[in-house]
């Protein structure tokens, strides 16, 4: 069995996406600690094409830029994830957080989309959430996973509940979109649950010090 996570430096600020990923590992988690915890850096320039390049150079920038004295001890994981839009040719993808512009409310962003789509009315509204992982260890990539979630979207927002995109993201299982279920509901079924699952049962097995690994997970 290889060395036991201790810590894991979670490279967000985003409240939402740290409860999830708390909520997800449960009595898997090490120690937990967020950049709010971190000297304030500057954020790295997003320049990877796909969601797994992204999270992979976030977690390697972030690792190397606030690896601590006890580094050895210490894993870093960064997340990148975003809505596709199958008749939008997969926009806004991996340009979801600045879709419209960068200080865009959500309202703009389901407006536009809403715009878009008004435009092709026989065009099929499916769409999925993509979260990518990659987990880093002493300036090494040594964990990757994807996770999704299957869906279409919504005439019209619908729900108060979760953030970013899930008002206008409806699961045909639940009859209902993402803004309208409960946490635990939601966690059970979408992109990032089954992301951070999988990272979950990697932590489990304990093979922590082993070749770089990756798993592909897809929820539907």
């Amino acid at each position: 069995m290889g060395t036991r996570v201790q810590r894991l430096l979670i490279a967000t600020t985003n409240r939402d996406k740290l409860a999830e990923i708390r909520r997800v590992l449960g009595d898997a988690a090490p120690e937990l600690i967020t950049l709010r915890d971190r000297p304030a850096v500057e954020e790295p320039e997003e320049t990877g094409a796909s969601f797994e390049e992204n999270a992979r150079l976030k977690a390697l920038y972030y690792n190397q830029t606030l690896a601590s004295e006890t580094a050895d001890a210490e894993y870093t994981l960064a997340e990148d994830s975003g809505l596709e839009i199958d008749a939008l040719d997969g926009a806004p993808g991996i340009h979801s957080a600045r879709f419209v512009r960068p200080d865009a409310s959500y309202l703009e962003k389901f407006a536009e989309i809403f715009r878009r789509l008004a435009g092709m009315p026989d065009a099929p509204r499916t769409a999925r959430f993509v979260c990518a992982v990659a987990v880093v260890h002493k300036g090494q990539v040594v964990f990757e996973t994807r996770g999704t979630i299957e869906g279409e979207i919504a005439e019209a927002p619908r729900g108060t509940g979760g953030f970013g995109y899930d008002p206008v993201f409806y699961y045909p299982p639940y009859g209902l979109t993402l803004g309208e279920v409960s946490a635990e509901q939601k966690i059970a079924v979408a992109h990032r649950g089954v992301a951070i699952r999988s990272f979950a049962g990697w932590l489990r097995a304990g093979d922590v010090d082993g070749a770089k690994q990756k798993k592909r997970e897809t929820h539907e």
